[in-house]
């Protein structure tokens, strides 16, 4: 709950001169946000033709006679765009439509080489369900929240009005290649309260749409863009009243999600305290948002279903969907970010930060980590290594995890050999390292090769007391209650035989300390 500020104007006459005499009345108000995300697929090819869809090639060079609206040409649907569709309704817990048909939904732009958008109205692909977000709450503590889905259905997209208001002739150019590409719009019921749970619900879309591969998440290149419903409860001598609805359109970064909404919220209150208009008594509005301006501005009032005068689309015939369709995708909708949470942090017992940091690294890099853990290494020692030494390479060489050099099952090898005292984490790192410059030697052979030396009992007991009589400030510090501090002497205890063993030197150290 929000508290905005009302002002109360009283007039007094004094001496004939009228003064302005200002009260201050808390007025609590609550934000409702409903978000409209546009995913675009990824496909290779257009929804209604064999147009490419690459991102970046020369205006107007990716269109065909269908995609251009001209007269007797037909579209032919792209199946994948379908199994996409199927697959993200799957992953947002949705019930997935046996039927479904095409609309024409009428405006124009001038983008919109058509006239119309085909779109789907009554009869949408995926209906009912939720997505789970995280947000703080009035006491900071993290809360989960179930936000639920009206609809998703598919559509194609407009093409680019290009402004150029730079050099001050304000033309606009229009590039149509985008025009046609297959668009999944996801409907949200009013459930957000905030423009940080808006731009935490718009995060877990996008990672949820690109862990089920149905959209490259691209924000910069527009394959995912948001329009926010805003509108305000405001309580006003009981009653609660509410202000017009706003739609924002065409956010396409998170920042410009909360910023927006934000600035909207409180543009609506102040208009509120102007006219106190509610809905029904001023028409719904169409605002930008001007990033740099940092404010909405109007663009029209909003249409309502009737201006759009939908009909059923004579080209297309409906599409009917089979449990088995169903069913194909949703094995391969098995593994979203919130399952990935579960396991990690539920069944393999790993820090909720680390978990999450994994997690937020997309589904490659966490199919990497599991399959790793069952090829047998140990899941914490696994996930320190994913989140230091391998996401380090990744990022100095700027690849996927499909392109790092060391299977799954080979670094489990390097970890397992750690584990069971073969070799100790630094010359672990010595053949990480060595295998990462050359994939196909012999990784046994390699760890065979860095093997740990074992050191006779009473040459590592007197290296150890050696140790200890020359660092006595490390004895004070564990027998003061910081065995930790022992972790010093290990780095002395290599430069003097490079063959001991980190934690017997550690164990024996702490032994002799304890006997004395």
């Amino acid at each position: 709950m929000e508290l905005g500020i009302l002002y109360i104007v009283h007039l007094h006459q004094s001496f004939h001169i009228p003064t302005l005499k200002f009260t201050k009345m808390a007025v609590s108000y609550r934000t409702v946000i409903g978000l409209e995300v546009h995913v675009q697929l990824k496909t290779n090819t257009k929804l209604f033709c064999r147009c490419s869809t690459i991102f970046g090639n020369p205006p107007n060079t990716q269109v065909c006679p269908v995609c251009l609206g001209l007269p007797g040409s037909l579209p032919v649907l792209n199946q994948t765009a379908i199994d996409f569709a199927i697959r993200a309704g799957c992953g947002l817990n949705s019930q997935i439509a046996t039927f479904t048909k095409w609309d024409r939904k009428n405006y124009f732009y001038p983008d919109l080489p058509k006239g119309y958008q085909t779109s789907q109205f009554d009869l949408p692909i995926c209906g009912p369900g939720y997505l789970v977000i995280e947000s703080k709450d009035e006491t900071g503590a993290i809360v989960t929240k179930k936000i639920r889905i009206i609809r998703a259905h598919l559509e194609e997209d407009a093409g680019k009005s290009i402004h150029d208001e730079v050099h001050g002739s304000a033309d606009t150019r229009i590039d149509l290649n985008r025009a046609g590409t297959p668009l999944l719009e996801i409907v949200s019921e009013p459930d957000l309260s905030s423009a940080e749970e808006a731009k935490n619900y718009l995060t877990e879309m996008r990672l949820l749409m690109m862990y089920l591969g149905v959209t490259d998440g691209n924000m910069q290149e527009g394959s995912l863009r948001a329009d926010a419903n805003v509108n305000l409860h405001i309580e006003r001598d009981g009653q609660i009243l509410a202000t017009p609805i706003v739609e924002i359109k065409n956010l396409n970064s998170f920042r410009a999600v909360e910023r927006a909404i934000q600035y909207e919220a409180s543009r609506q209150y102040e208009q509120f305290l102007e006219d106190g208009k509610t809905i029904g008594q001023a028409p719904k509005q169409t605002r930008g948002w001007d990033d740099d301006a940092g404010e909405t501005l109007l663009q029209r009032e909003k249409e309502e279903s009737a201006d759009y005068r939908y009909f059923p689309c004579p080209d297309l015939v409906p599409v009917v969907i089979s449990e088995t369709d169903i069913e194909a995708q949703r094995e391969q909708a098995n593994l979203t970010p919130q399952t990935a949470r579960t396991l990690l942090i539920e069944e393999l017992n790993l820090r909720a930060a680390d978990a999450e940091v994994m997690v937020q690294q997309g589904r490659e890099l966490v199919q990497y980590l599991l399959a790793t853990i069952h090829a047998g290494a140990q899941p914490k020692r696994a996930i320190a290594w994913m989140l230091q030494d391998v996401l380090r390479y990744l990022n100095d060489h700027s690849i996927g995890i499909d392109d790092f050099p060391i299977t799954s099952e080979s670094l489990a090898t390097i970890l397992k050999a750690i584990d069971n005292g073969t070799i100790d984490t630094a010359r672990g790192r010595e053949v990480y390292g060595k295998l990462l410059a050359a994939p196909k030697l012999d990784l046994a052979k390699l760890i065979a090769d860095h093997a740990v030396v074992a050191v006779d009992q009473s040459e590592l007991e007197s290296l150890c007391r050696e140790l200890l009589a020359e660092n006595p400030d490390v004895i004070e510090k564990v027998r003061g209650g910081n065995p930790k501090a022992i972790a010093s002497l290990i780095g002395q205890a290599k430069k003097k035989n490079k063959n001991a063993d980190p934690r017997q030197i550690q164990d024996l150290c702490l032994k002799l300390i304890q006997e004395s």
